[in-house]
């Protein structure tokens, strides 16, 4: 069995219906969705109504981004470092060496 894929379009006129005063099981029965889906969009709509149903269903909220991308520097930065000590031990190695010669 396939999923159905609901825009956000959809997810947002079933809030608006629920909010105008229609019941839960009214929505469900005429959009054939179930009642835990309707729950899961008002929780997001009420959370924050300006980003509700961003993506494909997985929201990636802006400190999430900002915690992806703190995560991606701290790695860079401890890469450059290693490759900052690799560099002058190297450096240190082939000055040994001519001085051997």
């Amino acid at each position: 069995m396939q999923r159905k894929t609901i825009t956000k379009d959809t997810k947002l006129a079933v809030v608006h219906e629920l909010q105008a005063g229609k019941t839960v099981a009214q929505v469900c029965r005429e959009y054939e969705i179930k009642s835990d889906l309707v729950y899961r969009w008002i929780h997001e709509y009420e959370k924050d109504p300006v980003h509700a149903f961003a993506g494909r269903g997985h929201a990636l909220t802006l400190e999430a981004r900002n915690a992806e991308l703190e995560r991606i520097v701290g790695k860079l930065y401890l890469e450059i470092d290693f490759l900052k000590k690799v560099q002058k031990a190297l450096q240190q190695q082939l000055a040994e060496s001519k001085n051997d010669r």
